[in-house]
């Protein structure tokens, strides 16, 4: 069976890329490069769904990404 899972990335401050999975609670990684990034998250999702199972996931539609600034 094959699954689709939506990937927030973003960039830190140090260069490195992070990439999130919101289906798949403490579902993160990084690398440097893009490439690099892709290979881990998919090694990351195999690992969280070893763990947590494929019974109980929800699916999450993508909606969008918004960017909110707050003035502090």
């Amino acid at each position: 069976m094959t699954r689709d899972f939506n990937v927030i990335i973003e960039r830190d401050g140090g260069g490195y890329y992070v990439a999130t999975v919101p289906a798949l609670k403490g579902c993160h990684t990084q690398a440097k490069s893009l490439d690099k990034l892709m290979e881990r998250v998919r090694e990351a999702i195999e690992l969280c769904l070893e763990v947590e199972g494929e019974g109980e996931l929800e699916d999450l539609d993508f909606v969008g990404v918004q960017r909110v600034k707050i003035a502090r």
